[in-house]
């Protein structure tokens, strides 16, 4: 009897061993993606390109994808990744009230969860920044060259994301640190454009009733960018005026070292490190389990003045 009673112990304890090692999944057939608010965006495009790198580098399975701005886009993009079982997901939410019951239904099905940037409260891991914030670290700057080198006498174009509920604190803060600083100063506008198209078009509009228009301070590269074009095309140039926004992205970061740029500060807010940690987070909890409590990463943002790039001070990352 006894030694049955030990035949049938070891019996169990073999069934569960190789119950555990075949439910244990391959790495190679994880599968991880990344939902991008929109690719038109470089800051977006240095987060896939570091989700990437992130994957290929512990050799899994990724997908990138583009919400293209559209909320049911984004909608429809998250419910076939949670439709065809992905491991885990990270993405940017255009609207999180739209997107909060998809991540839950996720959560229920194992999936682990993740939003960059804008914030998607209910997801395992918030990899996020504190928008107003960084608004203020794009505006304080701006502020600075705009009373160092014009006094606070001039006018300004601020392109904000006001169109994105979540982004409207950035735009605040780049305001209220030029008032700070400057406040008398005459901000001519605010207005939505967070893309190279529609800050172009924008700062167009603008300039047609302000040609003497001095600075363009933008919430994002992405909008600076085209802001500066329209500046360039309508030949205001010199040096007393400027285009100031954040993400210190390569076509960005190129501008500013041309020489005589108008384009003369930016902040680094480190979007390939935030793809590349945000994936390598989400494989942990693939494999290791998610955390019993949300995990909260801040993206760190350094000020990137033309100063620091040319003299070498400030370093060019991935």
């Amino acid at each position: 009897m006894k030694k049955q009673s030990i035949f049938f112990i070891v019996l169990c304890l073999c069934i569960v061993f190789v119950s555990s090692v075949c439910a244990e999944k391959d790495k190679s057939d994880i599968r991880l993606a990344y939902i991008s608010m929109h690719l038109t965006d470089p800051w977006n495009v240095a987060v896939k390109n570091g989700f990437e790198a992130a994957c290929e580098d512990l050799g899994i399975q990724c997908i990138c994808i583009d919400s293209q701005y559209k909320v049911d886009k984004q909608v429809n993009d998250l419910e076939n990744v949670i439709a065809d079982k992905y491991d885990g997901f990270t993405f940017t939410p255009i609207d999180p009230n739209a997107t909060h019951d998809l991540v839950e239904t996720a959560k229920e099905m194992g999936i682990a969860t993740a939003s960059i940037a804008q914030e998607q409260d209910n997801v395992h891991l918030k990899y996020t920044l504190t928008e107003y914030d960084y608004g203020y670290t794009i505006g304080k700057q701006a502020g600075e060259w705009f009373k160092k080198e014009l006094d606070c006498n001039g006018k300004i174009a601020i392109l904000s994301q006001d169109q994105v509920e979540a982004v409207i604190p950035r735009g605040n803060g780049i305001q209220e640190a030029i008032l700070e600083i400057c406040p008398n100063a005459n901000i001519v506008a605010r207005q939505s454009g967070d893309t190279p198209e529609t800050g172009l078009k924008v700062i167009e509009s603008i300039l047609q009733v302000h040609p003497d228009l001095n600075m363009v301070v933008a919430t994002a590269d992405s909008g600076g960018l085209g802001g500066y074009q329209a500046m360039v095309n309508a030949g205001a140039v010199g040096s007393d005026r400027a285009v100031f926004s954040g993400d210190a992205t390569e076509e960005c970061l190129a501008i500013m070292m041309e020489e005589d740029s108008i384009y003369r500060g930016t902040v680094d807010l480190f979007p390939y490190k935030g793809g590349y940690e945000s994936a390598e987070i989400l494989y942990k909890y693939v494999t290791e389990g998610v955390p019993d409590e949300q995990e909260v990463v801040y993206l760190p943002y350094v000020p990137v003045p033309v100063e620091d790039l040319l003299s070498g001070k400030y370093q060019i990352n991935n």
